[in-house]
């Protein structure tokens, strides 16, 4: 027959109650079957309501075995485990959805909220039973005893089960058939309660030649739920805290990394295992003007909201300063400054590196940050070799760059310690075993960030980790354009990917018409002699401006890709500014004209001196006609001679240095 109670003792009795002297041969069978209990042994509860020592003996090992780590669904499996076989033949463990997105659980009873399987363990004679499988929703048709434990707030025993009890037990028939099957007579449903708030249910069951379930059984039960649901609280509250890090992180972090010419990046971002562990690195990755691309990588000491704050911040100076094209070792060493300015005293490594797609080389400096890894094509990889400056915030400047060429499909792997450290080797020996991983993988594998999971178990990392794996394309072309007319007049013409040019210029008053004459030509090639116009006058505007304040131009480089951009460098120091010009003015006017007709323009200065450059827009239909194959340009002119008269008339160059 069957006895059914609540967690205040009170029930519905239905026939005859389990007790008498089948209770006591129980208590007698236990207590010979357990033996005395053993440090290192997990102790049963005991059945004699005399033996206090041994119950409470039982859950301080609970305290032990339960929660040994923040993970929740783990936590859950261990209160299984802890609870088979010595309270249960099997045990079952469904958490509330709302839990397991790291959301409080339910304060008000009233309802059934929606829960998941999380953790089942049986012992092997019940392996056939077919519990909720794990991850999936718990079914609930309404009339489950675990759904009146879910409603009310309190346990639920039945012993000496029915049928109509196997009924109210199991979701479906087939269920209820092999639990009667395979012996079961006895169920318990406790609430798993912590703060007030409700987490979730633990199911408990005893089969074949177990005794029924008593209240004493019961309120042990109970006992161990209620500190199982501190632990599983806790491992919520953690994973809450680690998603909010993370989240934040990531958030601060680039979503997406911009197409450059000449190179591929790929980046990719892994979290610490712990939440203690989140919260210092990041990487950017910056479009500079005329094709350059700006590469940037940083670790702030420490870990947590703090140190996810100040990463954002000087993330956020970092990109504001290589989005104005500084030199990277200026970059750093304003950086240092920004850092020392925090008020948390904070110190961080960097390491910044500046592709330039013309020549085919990064120019790479460092603040306390480990050195990049070169790949080579062959699969030959070694580390860079860099002045090891003193991390931001330290207040030792300056840095000192070094300038590394690269051959085509080498690729430069940035990272931070994360990558590679373990809590074992030391540091030369972790930094060996990456160069190793690295070299034995394909370009493929490189690309993919497969070097974030080498050597490293994913699951247990104590760091977060920073990859970064740049790509070069093809090499620069010399002559690619045609102009071999201009290579004989030591006017270098160099190519990527067919969507840049470099021209070294004449010092002389022909400067403006060979630039001219240049960009016609190049952009009849590309496609967009639609741009020809505009473009000729800007380029004329800035190469009068350096010749009559930079001491004569020095490279004009072309760049076609989303946009069209076009840029001239000198030796002068001085940055040009748009001025006010009078109606009597003879200039003043180049640069206002520039600014009408691009989208933008700007300058920087260069350790030779500096660069103005300007960008416009390209029209959809120009840029699929673009993309189509055209002639190569013909032979060019003299352009001295009277065919190369301009297509617009230059305005005067009126710009002021």
């Amino acid at each position: 027959m069957s006895h059914e109670s609540s967690a205040d003792g009170t029930g519905r009795e239905a026939g005859t109650v389990n007790g008498g002297g089948s209770g006591g041969r129980r208590r007698f069978r236990w207590a010979r079957s357990l033996g005395p209990f053993r440090p290192g042994r997990t102790p049963a509860p005991p059945a004699d309501d005399h033996d206090a020592h041994g119950r409470v003996a039982w859950l301080n090992e609970a305290g032990t075995r339960i929660g040994t780590t923040l993970d929740l669904e783990r936590t859950a499996q261990e209160l299984a485990e802890f609870a088979v076989p010595h309270l249960a033949d099997a045990c079952a463990v469904d958490l509330l959805e709302s839990v397991l997105h790291g959301e409080e659980g339910e304060r008000s009873g009233g309802g059934i909220p929606p829960i998941r399987a999380i953790a089942v363990h049986t012992v092997d004679a019940l392996l056939d039973l077919e519990p909720d499988p794990i991850g999936s929703p718990a079914a609930h048709p309404g009339a489950l005893l675990t759904d009146r434990c879910l409603r009310e707030r309190r346990s639920v025993l039945v012993s000496g089960m029915t049928d109509e009890d196997f009924r109210r037990v199991t979701p479906t028939p087939r269920r209820a058939a092999k639990m009667r099957a395979k012996g079961v007579h006895s169920y318990m449903a406790v609430p798993l309660m912590a703060r007030g708030v409700l987490l979730g249910t633990a199911d408990f069951v005893r089969a074949g030649s177990s005794p029924p379930f008593t209240p004493t059984d019961l309120a042990l039960a109970e006992q161990l739920a209620s500190r199982a649901a501190v632990f599983i609280d806790n491992a919520r509250l953690y994973g809450r805290e680690r998603e909010h890090v993370v989240s934040l992180q990531r958030n601060l972090l680039p979503r997406a990394t911009p197409r450059t010419p000449g190179l591929a990046v790929s980046a990719s971002y892994a979290p610490a295992a712990d939440a203690r562990g989140v919260g210092g690195d990041w990487y950017d990755v910056v479009a500079l003007p005329g094709g350059r691309t700006a590469l940037v990588v940083g670790d702030v000491m420490g870990h947590g909201l703090p140190a996810a704050a100040t990463m954002g911040r000087l993330r956020t100076v970092a990109r504001t300063l290589m989005t104005l094209d500084i030199a990277p070792e200026r970059v750093l060493a304003k950086l240092d400054l920004a850092t020392r300015d925090l008020e948390d005293d904070q110190v961080a490594t960097c390491l910044c590196a500046v592709y330039d797609p013309a020549d085919a080389a990064y120019t790479v400096v460092t603040a306390g940050h480990p050195p990049p890894l070169l790949v080579t094509a062959d699969g030959t990889a070694s580390y860079v070799d860099l002045p090891v400056g003193a991390p931001l915030g330290a207040g030792v400047i300056p840095y000192d760059a070094v300038r590394l060429p690269v051959a085509a499909g080498s690729r430069v792997v940035l990272y931070t310690d994360g990558l590679f450290k373990t809590r074992g080797d030391d540091v030369d020996a972790e930094l060996e075993q990456l160069r190793e991983a690295a070299a034995g993988m394909g370009p493929a594998l490189l690309d993919s960030g497969a070097l974030m999971s080498a050597g490293q178990d994913v699951d247990r990392r104590f760091d977060e980790a920073v990859l970064m794996v740049a790509a070069s394309g093809p090499a620069p072309d010399p002559g690619a354009d045609g102009t071999g007319d201009d290579a004989r007049e030591g006017r270098e013409a160099r190519g990527v990917d067919g969507g840049l040019r470099v021209w070294e210029l004449p010092a002389d008053g022909t400067a403006a018409a060979t630039a001219r004459k240049l960009i016609t030509e190049q952009l009849g090639h590309w496609g967009l002699a639609d741009l020809a116009d505009v473009t000729e006058l800007v380029v004329s505007e800035l190469v009068a401006n350096a010749l009559r304040y930079g001491d004569g131009p020095g490279t004009l480089r072309l760049l076609r890709a989303d946009r069209l951009l076009v840029e001239v460098s000198d030796t002068g120091p001085d940055l040009p500014q748009i001025q006010h010009a009078d109606a009597q003015d003879e200039g003043g006017r180049g640069l206002q004209l520039i600014n009408m007709l691009c989208r933008r323009w700007g300058s920087c200065r260069t350790h030779t001196g500096k660069v103005v450059w300007a960008e416009q827009d390209i029209p959809h239909a120009l840029t699929a006609a673009a993309a189509a194959p055209a002639p190569e340009p013909d032979e060019p002119r003299d352009p001295s001679g009277p065919d190369d008269a301009p297509r617009a008339p230059a305005a005067p160059a009126g710009a002021t240095g």
